[in-house]
């Protein structure tokens, strides 16, 4: 295949998510010009090692608007990309000005995500996000006037603050904004053992009540035009995230920025979790490498399996010994099986079931 995406880590927060088990940090806002400087440098050291073009590019956190505009463009523009280069910046809701974003467009930004998760004042509580209940509409304003073309915002579902006639509200707020999201992401909230929502178990997720949730998020965003992509992403046609089928896809990509991640060829690798470590090392000339891994063949073809299992193409019948015990999740046509709607929480039931796990 020929595409090839680039990941820019940016571990910088505001504030930091009651569900957020993430590589970032609410105290080094200090380090982010010579982050920059570092990521620039890392940038240019793989250059010269022969860094493929990026097909796709995408800023994640942490919160990469956190950085000022100049500061994060610096960094694109150390990237070679493609003529064609789809660009993605995460943007939280409170970060989205007219000015940032058509700072953002102008320097080569193609599409923006942002982080909304909900638009019920009980529920953002309970995620400890900081955006007002508003933030939505004014998002799709702000990213209309800046002339995005294609753009995504997130929602996640599971808070125990949060009943079904709120994900309804919150998919209506959405699907009746004047320019809607043309491509939705919907989590599944997960309590990650070290954060304040996973040490607390009277808040973890009911798993019933979020199956239910997310049957309702696919059952009314394929109503109203957006096909199912993955198990976590729906589109209207034409709004696919080019990005993330590099991952989809068990592609090469190349991660910068502490605790970034990369992927060639069979060969796993990642940085240095902490800005500061990755500072260091690339202040000294060496290299910010944390650890890596070769993954042998039978490995890769169940990455592969795996991974296409949960998108709308699936995998071919033969992957599979005998789906008789797994039968009532998934469907069979045209020689390929792909995940039923029901079954889509449950995608890993189906996947141990793979031939190339044995």
């Amino acid at each position: 295949m020929n595409e090839f995406g680039v990941y820019v880590h940016v571990p910088f927060c505001a504030k930091r998510c009651d569900y957020c088990a993430f590589a970032t940090y609410t105290d080094r806002d200090h380090l982010m010009s010579a982050y920059v400087e570092a990521v620039v440098t890392e940038v240019e050291l793989a250059k010269a090692q022969g860094l493929a073009e990026a097909t796709s590019v995408f800023f994640g956190g942490g919160t990469p608007s956190r950085l000022a505009p100049e500061e994060l463009l610096r960094i694109l523009e150390a990237i070679p990309r493609s003529s064609d280069a789809e660009v993605t910046v995460e943007c939280n809701p409170e970060d989205a000005s007219l000015e940032r974003l058509n700072a953002y467009r102008a320097g080569g930004v193609t599409r923006m995500s942002f982080g909304v998760q909900s638009t019920r004042p009980a529920v953002l509580l309970d995620l400890g996000r900081r955006h007002g209940t508003g933030a939505h509409r004014e998002v799709s304003e702000a990213v209309t006037a800046a002339g995005f073309a294609t753009w995504n915002m997130d929602l996640i579902v599971g808070s125990r603050a949060e009943t079904l006639e709120d994900v309804r509200e919150t998919l209506n707020d959405l699907l009746t904004l004047e320019n809607p999201p043309p491509h939705v992401s919907c989590y599944a909230l997960t309590p990650e053992p070290a954060t304040p929502l996973g040490q607390d178990p009277a808040r973890h997720p009911d798993e019933d009540d979020t199956a239910d949730a997310y049957d309702l998020v696919g059952q009314v965003l394929e109503t109203h035009g957006y096909e199912w992509e993955e198990i976590s992403n729906w589109a209207r046609p034409g709004h696919e995230c080019r990005h993330n089928h590099v991952y989809w896809d068990h592609g090469n990509y190349r991660g910068f920025g502490s605790a970034a991640h990369s992927h060639q060829d069979g060969r796993r690798f990642w940085n240095v979790r902490t800005p500061d470590r990755y500072l260091e090392l690339l202040s000294r000339g060496e290299s910010p490498l944390g650890g890596e891994e070769l993954l042998d063949q039978a490995t890769q073809r169940f990455e592969i399996d795996s991974l296409a299992l949960r998108t709308r193409r699936g995998v071919p019948l033969e992957a599979f010994d005998s789906l008789d015990e797994i039968a009532h999740l998934v469907d069979v046509r045209d020689g390929r099986v792909t995940l039923r709607p029901r079954a889509r929480l449950v995608a890993n039931q189906v996947i141990v079931r793979l031939s190339t796990l044995k």
